[in-house]
């Protein structure tokens, strides 16, 4: 159990330092926002971190 949460959280990191390198500050807070909503339960902060996620990509 300890190896997977290990792998886990490098897999996290890994691909919030991408979103960083790729898509600068407002890249994490747009990943922020939809991790934080999606834990939460919150579909207002999930779906307002999807929207800038995907106007970034645009």
């Amino acid at each position: 159990m300890p190896v997977f949460a290990l792998a886990l959280a490098a897999a996290v990191i890994g691909f919030e330092q991408l979103v960083e390198w790729q898509f600068g500050p407002v890249g994490v807070i747009g990943f922020v926002l939809l991790s934080v909503g999606v834990k939460a339960k919150n579909v207002t902060c999930s779906c307002i971190g999807a929207v800038v996620l995907t106007m970034l990509i645009v």
